[in-house]
């Protein structure tokens, strides 16, 4: 699988004058755009008294919901098309058909991994890394590693079926993205809104979970990702069983 993950790295970038650059580029544009238009918006309005009188609190609340949402986002986007792209592969019975998820979230890992190892970097750079109460964004990072693979599964094993899946998840994507508090902090939203987004959307727990750590240098209370982590089970489990009900019809429709 790392050899997989690595041919795909260097053929998105052969050619390229930029080369691996553009891995950091996209995310940093994007920052750098939202930073600009809503900072002095949202600047007074994040959690945390001392947070907001500091120059740099909003570039750290955005990225610390902007990255791992690109994580969530990409692995889903990358595991929709895994089937239908690699029919030659999974034709032949003894390809184990999973693997091509997980190496599209392989692929996903390392481009998170590049750009928060610079946003870590940042952070030190500015003195403003909360100290060891960053480890605590390791479980919640694999709890929303677990949940986009959930995802990722049911939606590639849908979209063989379905061609119509792949445009609805990127949809849903674009939907979920501004209904998970990243670029707003979610204290804008009436206190109904709020419970009903955190029911219906995992993504805001976890979305939290990493604000709060970065910006505030608290942990939160593990209730905040209950339902992220009802969804992942959810997902997983409807992922497995669909995988297994249809595996031999996918090779039929490929």
């Amino acid at each position: 699988m790392a050899g997989s993950i690595a041919r795909d790295v260097r053929s998105r970038f052969r050619g390229s004058l930029l080369g691996g650059a553009w891995i950091v580029l996209q995310p940093l544009a994007m920052i750098l755009i939202y930073t600009l238009v809503f900072a002095r918006v949202m600047h007074s309005r994040l959690p945390g008294a001392a947070a907001a009188d500091d120059e740099f609190s909003y570039s750290v609340f955005l990225c610390a919901g902007l990255l791992p949402w690109g994580f969530f986002a990409e692995t889903i986007q990358r595991c929709i098309s895994v089937f239908p792209d690699n029919a030659n592969l999974i034709k032949k019975n003894a390809f184990p058909r999973l693997s091509l998820p997980a190496i599209a979230f392989g692929i996903a890992a390392f481009n998170f991994a590049v750009v928060f190892g610079l946003f870590l970097g940042f952070l030190i750079l500015v003195r403003l890394l909360p100290g060891w109460v960053v480890l605590a964004a390791l479980p919640v990072l694999v709890l929303q590693s677990l949940l986009a693979i959930g995802i990722g599964v049911m939606a590639s094993v849908a979209n063989v079926f379905f061609r119509d899946v792949g445009h609805l998840v990127a949809l849903a994507l674009q939907f979920g993205f501004w209904f998970t508090p990243i670029v707003y902090p979610a204290t804008v939203l009436p206190e109904w809104a709020r419970n009903i987004m955190s029911l219906v959307n995992p993504m805001v727990g976890v979305v939290d979970w990493y604000q709060r750590i970065f910006l505030t240098g608290e942990i939160p209370a593990f209730a905040v990702l209950a339902p992220a982590a009802v969804w992942t089970v959810v997902f997983l489990a409807g992922a497995w069983r669909l995988h297994a009900r249809r595996a031999d019809e996918i090779v039929d429709m490929l």
